[in-house]
């Protein structure tokens, strides 16, 4: 043959891989048939669906999630964005939290209405049979947030679950805050469970990646149909290093958990603070979780934009970011997303959200002290 011909067909996979520790990852939007009946009759045809890298992570997250089958998406919007799209069409109506994450609405404001999807939003305060008092026949899905991931309230995820399915209506939880780990939504009858892997799953702040897991055979066929038809993708890379981080979250979320409680403990004693909102003093969170995250939130005493300013520009250790779960603390100002909200609430004074990472404790609260000084009411 000739030489190019010769380099074009060298240097192919090896007839066998070394075993390692972690998948190997599958570079290829081409997967080699072997023979020509194959071509039409295996499901693996193409590489967009992900080959060892995203199958492990998956395998490993239905672990977690004790679920049937996972889907992987390229971020945790576009997994609650291809968990709802598979599952509702034109006439279908969605109750959704009113605490949801602003881009989910925004999805559900802005595409799922425009394909003749009515949206409908519910306090998430209340209770499971106020919540299905709210569905109509045209109701197919039920979104909850819990906790909130800016208010954090908590909702009746079980009781909501059961009273869906008895009206044959499917639930989705956007599951993120606990990571899959210390709430377990399948567990509790819920059909749908989401996490932004980016957040804790990924926890160092450099990867986007989302799932969405289900024990129910029907679901998960609409899923992987969605999946399919859609055209999500996750690069192998990206799925390795998920699953590198997947392996350490109980050890790094029981931190967080353990440095949040500390600094939320010490948070409420403050003068400047007038009240700590932290999912862990719920009676539903002691029910229901088995563990807290680090995302919390507080109300400082009345001020002014401008005084907040002066809070937030005072953290040195605390960096100001609109994401969380990476090993890093992070705080942002709520209020300003919070106009778009169909209730209305009155926290008494500013809302801030806090994200304790991996540091220490003593230094978080610390670089708090310091910047509550600046925080002149």
């Amino acid at each position: 043959m000739d030489e190019e011909t010769r380099l074009i067909r060298a240097g192919r996979t090896p007839k066998t891989l070394a075993r390692t520790v972690g998948p190997p990852i599958q570079r290829g939007s081409t997967v080699l048939l072997p023979n020509a009946k194959a071509l039409y009759e295996e499901d693996l045809g193409y590489g967009r669906a992900g080959l060892a890298a995203q199958a492990t992570l998956a395998d490993a997250l239905a672990e977690l999630e004790g679920a049937l089958a996972v889907q992987l998406y390229p971020s945790g919007l576009a997994a609650m964005a291809g968990a709802m799209l598979a599952v509702l069409k034109a006439g279908d109506e969605v109750l959704v939290a009113d605490c949801v994450y602003k881009p989910t609405r925004n999805f559900c404001d802005r595409t799922l209405v425009r394909y003749g999807v009515a949206v409908r939003y519910y306090d998430p305060l209340a209770s499971a049979q106020e919540v299905l008092g709210l569905a109509t026949a045209a109701t197919r899905l039920i979104v909850m947030e819990s906790p909130g991931s800016l208010t954090f309230e908590m909702q009746d995820v079980p009781g909501i679950a059961r009273l869906a399915r008895e009206r044959g209506i499917l639930t989705l939880a956007d599951n993120t805050w606990a990571a899959g780990l210390f709430f377990k939504p399948l567990a509790h009858g819920v059909d749908i469970s989401v996490q932004a892997l980016t957040k804790y799953v990924g926890g160092h702040s450099d990867l986007f990646m989302g799932s969405a897991a289900t024990a129910n055979a029907e679901v998960a066929a609409l899923l992987d149909a969605g999946m399919h038809e859609l055209g999500w993708s996750v690069a192998p890379e990206a799925a390795y290093d998920m699953l590198r981080g997947l392996r350490t979250l109980p050890t790094r979320l029981r931190r967080h958990g353990e440095s949040g409680l500390e600094v939320a403990r010490w948070l409420a004693g403050q003068p400047q603070v007038l009240r700590v909102i932290h999912p862990a003093d719920h009676e539903l969170w002691r029910r229901d979780f088995s563990g807290a995250s680090g995302l919390f939130g507080l109300v400082l005493q009345p001020g002014s934009r401008r005084q907040v300013h002066a809070f937030l520009d005072a953290l040195k250790l605390f960096g100001l970011g609109f994401s969380w779960g990476g090993f890093e603390s992070l705080a942002i100002h709520c209020d300003p997303q919070l106009s778009r909200r169909s209730v209305k609430r009155d926290f008494g004074g500013p809302l801030i959200r806090l994200h304790v990472g991996l540091e220490s404790p003593a230094d978080l609260i610390a670089d708090l002290r310091q910047a509550l000084d600046a925080y002149k009411p």
